[in-house]
C-alpha cells in the first residue's frame, strides 16, 4: 500500500479564514468611516479659526470689518465685506470645507460685526461658530438672518 500524502488545505478551512477576514475588514472599515467624519469636523474648526484670526488682522488695517450699508446674511462672496479680502476669500470658500459643510456668513451694515457658522459633520445638527467677539463655540443651528454673532 501507498500512502498518499496531501498537501494544503481544506475547502473549510479557507472559508474559515475568508470569514475572518471579511469581518475584520468590515471592523477597520466602520472605524475608518467615524475617523474621516472626524477629521472634516477637524477641517471647519480649523478654517473657522484660521477666519477668526485673518478678520481681526483685516480690522486692525481697515477699522472696520467690510462697507456695505446693508445687513449681510448668508453672504459669503457679498460685495463690500471683508469676507472677499484674498487673504479671506480662501477661508469662507465652500469648496475648502468637507462636503455637506459649507459657511453661512453674516456681517451687520457697515462691518460693525460679524458671524460664521458651518455644519459639524461627525455630530450630526451641530454647527461650529465665530464671531467678531471672539467666540468659537458649537452651535444647536446655523446663523439665522440678521444675526451677527454666535448664539
Amino acid at each position: 500500500m501507498h500512502k498518499i500524502y496531501t498537501r494544503g488545505f481544506t475547502l473549510i478551512e479557507l472559508l474559515v479564514v475568508i470569514a475572518i477576514i471579511g469581518i475584520l475588514a468590515g471592523i477597520v472599515l466602520a472605524s475608518l468611516n467615524s475617523a474621516r467624519s472626524g477629521a472634516g469636523d477637524a477641517k471647519v474648526k480649523e478654517q473657522l479659526s484660521g477666519l477668526r484670526t485673518a478678520m481681526e488682522i483685516y480690522y486692525g488695517t481697515n477699522s472696520n470689518y467690510g462697507t456695505n450699508a446693508a445687513q449681510v446674511n448668508a453672504g459669503c462672496t457679498a460685495a463690500g465685506t471683508g469676507y472677499l479680502d484674498t487673504a479671506i476669500a480662501p477661508l469662507v470658500l465652500a469648496a475648502n470645507y468637507p462636503s455637506g459643510s459649507a459657511p453661512v456668513c453674516n456681517m451687520a451694515p457697515l462691518g460693525a460685526s460679524w458671524a460664521v457658522s458651518a455644519d459639524l459633520l461627525a455630530t450630526g445638527a451641530t454647527f461650529w461658530c465665530v464671531d467678531s467677539t471672539g467666540a468659537s463655540k458649537a452651535a444647536a443651528a446655523n446663523l439665522g438672518a440678521g444675526v451677527n454673532a454666535c448664539p
